[in-house]
């Protein structure tokens, strides 16, 4: 592999600077890509073409030294290939024409197969790699168990998760089988990318940050520490590292480090030198600058990656990224500022 310092970061292992990678960093901000999507029409087009797919995940190496690519999908493929029929509409983002509400309805629920009813998802990770041809490893990724329940119950994004909470109060053993039936429909789908050449796996836990601890560690963690344990971690004399990231999920970070995963993506919200001095060197870090700085300038951009390079310090096993997922306004000149900002200031930390 030409450039593997992600995968040695992730692995707490020596690099000569701290590694780089943007959640959505195939996006709305970039015209290639707008581009790209107006080409296929619409956005579930753009997921379900492996064609496409793989051209808008390259697209951001092209333009930037990133350290790794991130399969071009979308967290809702299990619930759609579930049957729950998944649209979007403009201004509204992601709903489902059949959201799950009873329990007769998760009884029914049937785990899809990932090299059928998900094929388009393992062509497009086969092609990525094969296009990639060593550059930088290839990212797979999936929604968390709880993250899914709460669009599936909620039938799209919510500001409340009344419906979901709702279920989960009112008929736990109902839920519980809901989050066992996507734990193993999440297993069975990293494992495909995994087979078919995804080389890291994160599990997006978005909105695991809602409810209560104890209620995250019941409904949340105990359904991606399943997926953990039960992923393949080697493939072809390859360790496949694991990252798990909870939005707002600061509080558990102890609790996330003890699943067996690799990296916790961290959001903006605690310094990453807090994060590190609780977790030791237990498991690697991601994060964790604000995306809502790069509508700053090119100083200010400098400034905060020295702040947060400097808050973890010296040594191994931080992979910079940002809290969340880049907003669409962006200016793509002000991401290659960040990226090699990164690169130059991070070497004396190595």
């Amino acid at each position: 592999m030409k450039n593997d310092r992600f995968l040695r970061a992730l692995l707490r292992q020596p690099v000569d600077v701290t590694p780089i990678w943007i959640m959505r960093q195939a996006g709305r901000y970039l015209p290639e890509y707008r581009a790209t999507r107006e080409r296929a029409k619409n956005f579930l087009t753009l997921c379900k073409t492996p064609e496409f797919a793989c051209e808008v995940t390259l697209q951001p190496l092209e333009r930037f030294d990133l350290d790794a690519a991130i399969l071009f999908s979308d967290i809702l493929t299990i619930p759609d290939a579930m049957g729950l029929e998944l649209y979007f509409t403009e201004g509204e983002g992601p709903r489902f024409e059949n959201p799950i509400r009873t329990e007769k309805q998760i009884t029914n629920l049937a785990i899809p197969d990932p090299n059928i009813e998900l094929r388009y998802v393992t062509d497009a990770v086969s092609l990525i790699r094969r296009e990639l041809n060593g550059k930088v490893p290839l990212i797979g990724f999936a929604g968390s168990p709880w993250t899914l329940a709460t669009y599936m119950v909620e039938g799209g994004t919510t500001k409340t998760f009344s419906q979901v909470k709702k279920l989960l109060f009112q008929q736990p053993q109902s839920m519980s089988i809901l989050l066992d039936k996507l734990a193993q429909a999440v297993t069975n789908y990293l494992n495909a990318q995994i087979a078919a050449g995804a080389q890291v796996i994160m599990l997006f836990d978005t909105w695991g940050g809602i409810l209560s601890t104890q209620n995250y560690l019941d409904f949340s963690l105990n359904y991606m520490q399943k997926i953990v344990q039960n992923l393949t971690h080697e493939y072809e004399g390859q360790r496949i590292p694991v990252i798990i990231f909870t939005k707002d999920g600061n509080e558990w970070l102890e609790n996330i480090a003890n699943t067996g995963c690799d990296a916790i993506g961290l959001d903006w919200k605690l310094p990453i030198g807090q994060s590190r001095k609780r977790v030791g060197n237990q498991v690697a870090l991601q994060g964790n600058m604000d995306p809502c700085m790069l509508y700053t300038s090119p100083e200010q951009v400098r400034k905060e990656v020295a702040n947060i390079l400097a808050s973890f310090g010296s040594g191994n096993g931080h992979i910079f990224n940002l809290g969340h997922g880049i907003h669409p306004e962006i200016d793509p000149e002000l991401v290659k500022v960040l990226v090699d900002s990164v690169h130059e200031l991070s070497k004396k930390y190595h």
